[in-house]
Order: C-alpha cells, then sequence, then structure tokens
C-alpha cells in the first residue's frame, strides 16, 4: 500500500512507497505509456482479426467464433500488459488486498452495475449462448441480429437499421428468445380463408406452388409445404399455409410473411379461388299489420 513520499535529495522526480517497493514518476509515466499501448495493441489485433474473418468468411456461425477469440484475445491481452506493467515497477502483486478493497468499496458506490455487465458480457462469451449474427427477440421487445458483444453492452441491429444497446445483464437475467440458437430453420404459419365448397386439394396445390417460390423455403421429408384445415368459420373454411423456413426467411419474419401472402393471393387467384369477406343475410316477411286504433284511443285517451 502507499506509505510515504520519500524526500527528493537525488534531483529525480519524488518517489512513493508502494508495499515494499520504491517507484518514481518516471516509472509510472513510463508503465502508463506501456499500458496504453499494449490496450492499442489488442484493440488493433482485435480488428484485424475481423477484418480478415469478414473477408474470408461467408457464414455467419463461423464468424462468430472468430468474433469470440478476437475478443478473448483482446481482454487477455489487456490483462497480461496490465500485469507485466505493474511487474516492471517492481510492484508485488501479492500486496494489492487494497485495491480489492477498493474495488469492493467501488461496487457498493454505484458501480456494481458496470461490473455485472462487464461479467456478463465474459459469460456469454465463454457459454456461447449467444453469437454474433444470431436472431433474438427480448422480454423488453427489442428484436434483431446481435452485431456485436462488448464489455459492458451487446448492440441489437433491427431489421429497420436501428442499432440498439442493451446491457449484457438483460440477456442473463431475463428471457432470451434465440430464432437461431442451434437450427437455423424453424415453422411459420400463413392464416387465411376460402369460400365454402372450395375443394381441398385445389387449396392445398396453392399453398404449396406459394411456398416453393421462396429459395428460402425447405421442402425435404417432414419439412414440406402443405396447408392445414383448422375450422369453419362463419363466413369461411379456415386454413393455415404451414413452411419451414431457412435463415434468410426467419430473421426478417415480417417481411417473409408479407411476401408469402403476397405470393399466396397470387396462387389463389390463379386457380380462380374465392377469399370470402363477413356478409350477413337479412329476410323480410310479407303480410300486414293490425292495427285498434280504438282501444288504444279509449285506454290512452285521445
Amino acid at each position: 500500500m502507499l506509505r510515504k513520499l520519500l524526500p527528493d535529495t537525488s534531483g529525480k522526480l519524488a518517489q512513493f512507497q508502494v508495499g515494499e517497493s520504491t517507484v518514481d514518476l518516471t516509472s509510472i509515466l513510463t508503465v502508463l505509456v506501456f499500458v496504453i499501448a499494449v490496450w492499442w495493441l489488442a484493440a488493433l489485433m482485435e480488428k484485424i482479426v475481423l477484418r480478415t474473418a469478414k473477408k474470408y468468411i461467408d457464414e455467419p456461425w463461423k464468424y462468430s467464433r472468430m468474433h469470440l477469440l478476437s475478443r478473448l484475445v483482446r481482454y487477455i491481452v489487456w490483462i497480461l500488459g496490465t500485469i507485466t506493467g505493474l511487474n516492471m515497477l517492481g510492484i508485488d502483486l501479492s500486496s494489492f488486498a487494497l485495491l480489492g478493497g477498493a474495488i469492493g468499496l467501488g461496487l457498493g458506490f454505484g458501480l456494481q452495475n458496470i461490473f455485472s455487465n462487464f461479467m456478463s458480457g465474459i459469460i456469454i462469451l465463454l457459454e456461447r449462448s449467444l453469437k454474433v449474427g444470431d436472431y433474438v427477440d427480448l422480454a423488453s421487445g427489442v428484436r434483431g441480429h446481435v452485431l456485436e458483444i462488448g464489455m459492458r453492452y451487446t448492440r441489437i441491429t433491427t431489421n429497420d437499421a436501428i442499432d440498439i444497446l442493451v446491457p449484457n445483464s438483460e440477456f442473463i437475467n431475463g428471457r432470451v428468445t434465440n430464432w437461431t440458437f442451434d437450427d437455423a430453420s424453424r415453422r411459420m404459419r400463413i392464416p387465411f380463408g376460402v369460400a365454402y365448397g372450395t375443394p381441398k386439394e385445389l387449396v392445398r396445390d396453392a399453398c404449396k406452388a406459394a411456398a416453393l417460390r421462396f429459395e428460402g423455403v425447405l421442402n425435404t421429408p417432414g419439412k414440406e409445404p402443405d396447408a392445414w384445415l383448422l375450422e369453419y368459420g362463419d363466413n369461411s373454411v379456415n386454413y393455415e399455409l404451414v413452411f419451414w423456413a431457412g435463415r434468410s426467411l426467419n430473421t426478417s419474419p415480417g417481411s417473409s410473411h408479407a411476401q408469402m401472402m403476397w405470393a399466396l393471393d397470387d396462387e389463389l387467384q390463379a386457380r380462380n379461388i374465392e377469399i370470402p369477406f363477413p356478409q350477413r343475410d337479412l329476410h323480410i316477411r310479407s303480410g300486414t299489420l293490425k292495427v285498434d286504433v280504438q282501444n288504444r284511443i279509449e285506454k290512452n285517451g285521445p
């Protein structure tokens, strides 16, 4: 710990006693420049690795591994560089119990959120529950692609090209729906209704033709597009177009739904399948209504 300020008798800058070691301001400035250079070099190494990965890697899941590796390398270089700088000063790290107490005091005075976000980021990187390129949906309503996992926050880019900075602790403590965690494909449903009397086979053909227009729709055994008959409604027979969408479609659900509705409408019209609208039948009975005027006058008066 810092004990006393030694008198300057040698013409050098003032010296300090830190634990059992004696350091001067010149050494402190030298080590500070060294640590800053190491941190800058670590950031530069990360940028070079990511730039190289973007150039040669097309698959998002492979790029996420390079992002994990580069970020861990950056943190390791930071830690090793800082420890090396302290050793250059001749400081015994075992005497830094005071530093741990200062950190604990800082956490008690409001740094706990920063420390929590930092540790959450480390956990996310190590367990790989969240990767760069994943499409996530948070309990707060934020939905988009994971673009960066930083020390304090994770950057989410929505399909409207809006960047949202989400604290890392939200991914640890809250509900997170990862649409591309293990399997990049998922099942999507498009509800619609047709007029009574429409052949079911004709509806199924229209659904399959509409779904197979898109390259990202799967057509493998067990995942073929299909039409499900759901119920007999008041004005229509209600179906669902059910298909398995690949990554290119399920990471933009709003656009995919709109395009599929457009294609389905084209296929239904091409087969002259009527899409009904709500309607009501009004029946009017003809006849005469007898009115006893005399009795009403006697009862109620003129």
